[in-house]
């Protein structure tokens, strides 16, 4: 156990030590993360915002008496129709100098009051035109609500009450289990992958190695203290983009609906077995990602190899995208890295069972446990570690 702690304690103290490192791998990803997503946010809100103080302008073609009244109250400008034909206006709008086209039948009063036929109001608007999509939205309602005031058979939703029953645990569960899959799935593997070729290849690639290897210890010694360091460095880098992702999803959904997101819906229980899934999702990774570093002979050798497993990584934890929570097997508790995706996603969405998480963390200390084994048979192979 001392000779194990000495190697964690030699990684660690490399680490902690080198300010350049600790600050790309532990503090910029999160800080990045939370500034993209506050930026994402701020802009998303932006674009699908209109100017409250620019007037939207409109033509409006044959306007009905019973309708004059209603269209003064909106707040839009609206244009002497007499000025411009029907096809002019539209180029306009097509061009965004002008935000809305509305063409009424010349006997639309008539028409509804007899009820003979069906006048149709024809609207052209702009839909990339912040604008013009919103003072659209506005007239449809006010003809909506001419239309029911006319042939009012029954109401929907009219009185001042919430009819949306989705709780705040509703949205963020919906929202979070998503999402939050695939990013810390992804965040945990770049943690992983930008320290684990570096410490392991990197030292065959400067020869260290060999004298790691000369010293009175079990090779197993050596792949578990490896392993075990380069997971407390990784894990570290997961936290901070962790936090950074927790504290910047609120901004980021501030522009919808779903801005009703708060991570205080999940309880002090909920964080420790989500703690345990990214542990474990650490230490299969760096382990993982130390066996195909040991196989390389440099750290640029080692991050190309690596590559197709960041290809699997981000399909696994795209598949959370998938699941719409329903029952899942147990047995699908059994396949590595998926498992990961399907706790977290049973964890943020209330829909966990204990016995099943307990499978998956069995399942991944398993597989760990035997990728330390094969990692110290490397580590015994000269063939292996001093490979050009």
């Amino acid at each position: 156990m001392n000779k194990i702690l000495a190697i964690v304690k030699k990684e660690l103290f490399r680490f902690l030590t080198d300010k350049k490192l600790m600050l790309t791998t532990v503090f910029l990803p999160g800080l990045m993360i939370y500034g993209i997503y506050s930026f994402m946010g701020e802009g998303m809100a932006n674009m699908f915002e209109a100017d409250e103080e620019l007037k939207p302008q409109c033509v409006l073609y044959h306007l009905p008496e019973t309708l004059n009244t209603r269209f003064k109250t909106l707040y839009m400008d609206q244009i002497d129709s007499s000025q411009l034909t029907v096809e002019q206006a539209k180029e306009k709008v097509a061009g965004q100098e002008l935000d809305l086209v509305v063409v009424f039948p010349e006997n639309f009063d008539e028409a509804v009051l007899s009820g003979s036929e069906k006048p149709e109001i024809e609207i052209y608007y702009n839909s990339v035109n912040n604008e013009s999509a919103r003072i659209y939205q506005f007239v449809v309602n006010t003809l909506d609500s001419y239309e029911e005031s006319i042939a009012n058979v029954f109401t929907m939703n009219s009185k001042s009450e919430t009819y949306d029953l989705a709780t705040e645990e509703d949205v963020s569960a919906m929202i979070y289990s998503m999402m939050l899959p695939m990013l810390l799935l992804t965040f945990v593997y770049s943690g992983c992958i930008s320290v684990a070729p570096e410490s392991i290849a990197g030292e065959k690639e400067r020869g260290t190695i060999a004298t790691l290897l000369i010293t009175p210890m079990k090779r197993s010694d050596l792949a578990l203290g490896k392993v075990i360091s380069l997971s407390i460095v990784a894990l570290m880098s997961g936290v901070s983009s962790f936090l950074g992702t927790m504290l910047s999803l609120p901004k980021l959904m501030g522009s919808t609906e779903m801005e009703n997101m708060s991570a205080a819906v999940y309880s002090a229980m909920d964080y420790f077995l989500l703690f345990l899934i990214v542990v474990s999702a650490v230490l299969l990774l760096t382990a993982l990602i130390s066996i195909i570093s040991a196989w390389t002979s440099s750290v640029k050798e080692a991050s190309t190899a690596v590559s197709p497993l960041m290809i699997v990584v981000m399909l696994i934890g795209v598949s959370s995208m998938l699941l719409s929570g329903e029952r899942i097997s147990t047995l699908y508790y059994l396949i590595p890295l998926y498992n990961l995706v399907l706790c977290m996603n049973g964890i943020f969405s209330f829909s966990y069972e204990l016995s099943q998480i307990f499978v998956a963390l069995s399942m991944n200390v398993a597989v760990t446990a035997m990728l330390i084994v094969l990692l110290t048979k490397m580590f015994n192979s000269e063939k292996v570690m001093f490979s050009k």
